[in-house]
């Protein structure tokens, strides 16, 4: 649990870290609106190769992005497996009772789990690149012509903020909690998977009640500090677009003008 890296802030001095949050924002929407336009594996290794290049401009350990896929991995392996033996369409490869593996699901379980891996990873290094108040304040100002609609943009910006900078506290919280089960003789491995499930409750209780003493004193220091939502508060540091961030989109929406090109047949590939 304590190697999870999603929603932690990894500081650094790289071309990626000094951007503007706002456009690691919009290219971060940019990316996934790309990666679900990919139709073949030309595209895919466009998404690819983007990423790897960001992330190596990022400066970022590549073990340390990578630690972000352990969440998900059982969702990602779900997935795949789900899509080998169901997906009926193409030649068949093998098949039992109602199972199937065809050739065509496995080339599309292999894309799902690319898309899945990509869509993880890229909203990763947003987090690993950009603070928690950065955040917040790119994401307020992303909002801003809701306001004309009366939406809460600015409650709605720091709930989020709140909810990415607990996500390592609660990973952390839950190992404490593991431990002390484990040391009056508790077992989380052991067993069918009902008695997992159920070893699990020691767990939930003491982590439901740890999160709502947090959320208490996390709203008295709000109060302590006369905090509140109002249309006039300031910012010490307000967001700036540079040259940076210029030459980020302009990447960005290459990119994209590629991965379209690609979808339509505008190279002839397939």
């Amino acid at each position: 649990m304590r190697d999870v890296a999603f929603g932690q802030f990894y500081p650094a001095d790289s071309f990626v870290h000094k951007l503007d949050p706002r456009t690691k924002l919009l290219a971060g929407i940019v990316y996934i609106v790309a990666v679900f336009l990919c139709t073949s594996y030309y595209s895919y290794l466009a998404c690819f190769l983007f990423l790897v290049i960001s992330i190596i401009v990022s400066r970022i350990p590549i073990r340390s992005v990578l630690k972000t896929v352990k969440a998900v991995l059982f969702i990602i392996i779900i997935t795949v497996v789900i899509n080998i033996l169901f997906y009926s369409d193409g030649k068949v490869l093998w098949s039992w009772w109602k199972l199937t593996i065809t050739e065509q699901g496995l080339i599309f379980a292999s894309k799902m789990a690319m898309r899945l891996l990509f869509l993880v990873l890229s909203t990763s290094l947003i987090t690993l690149t950009t603070t928690p108040m950065n955040l917040t304040d790119g994401l307020e100002s992303l909002l801003t012509p809701l306001k004309w609609i009366k939406f809460p943009v600015h409650d709605v910006a720091i709930i989020m903020s709140i909810a990415l900078r607990f996500i390592p506290s609660f990973m952390e919280e839950i190992d404490k909690i593991m431990m002390a089960q484990k040391a009056r003789g508790a077992s989380f491995d052991t067993g069918g998977l009902i008695k997992r499930a159920k070893a699990l409750l020691p767990i939930l209780i003491p982590l439901f009640v740890s999160a709502f003493r947090r959320a208490d004193e996390l709203a008295m220091a709000l109060d302590a500090r006369c905090y509140n939502a109002t249309p006039n508060r300031t910012k010490m540091k307000k967001l700036t677009f540079t040259g940076r961030d210029v030459v980020a989109w302009v990447l960005t929406a290459a990119f994209l003008a590629i991965i379209i090109m690609l979808r339509t047949g505008f190279f002839g590939l397939l």
